[in-house]
């Protein structure tokens, strides 16, 4: 098995801001010929998270809905009266959705469903530059 990794930035505005990743994930993994194995991302930093989702506005609209109830941003976080950053919510957002996801990939295509995106949500409190990480894994065309 051969591993390829590969880095790329995204310019994010934070407060769930949402980033369709899969054109660029499948340009990488056109590029290197992978045929047979997984992609494996991964963002670093503890305020953004990665998932998958139809990267449509009636779904995207509903996930934000669904983490600002889970993970409020207009309450009272330790973390917040420790560093007084105020992104406390941000840190308890990605860690439930969390910084890794893996792909499949069979045939030379990654095996996701037919609705299916990968998406970066940046959870801080601004605007960041926002690196993510992936890893090609497996075998790859000659």
């Amino acid at each position: 098995m051969e591993i390829r990794t590969h880095t790329f930035t995204l310019e994010t505005e934070g407060f769930t801001d949402m980033h369709d990743l899969t054109p660029r994930i499948n340009d990488l993994r056109r590029a290197d010929g992978l045929q047979e194995g997984s992609v494996l991302l991964f963002v670093p930093g503890s305020t953004a998270g990665l998932t998958t989702i139809e990267f449509e506005s009636g779904a995207l609209s509903d996930l934000k809905a669904a983490i600002d109830r889970l993970a409020p941003q207009d309450i009272p976080y330790a973390h917040d009266a420790r560093w007084g950053d105020g992104n406390g919510f941000s840190h308890v957002r990605a860690a439930m959705l969390k910084p890794n996801l893996e792909i499949p990939v069979s045939e030379g295509r990654l095996m996701l469903g037919t609705w299916q995106q990968v998406v970066l949500l940046d959870f801080d409190n601004g605007q960041r530059n926002r690196m993510v990480v992936c890893q090609l894994r497996g075998n790859f065309a000659s």
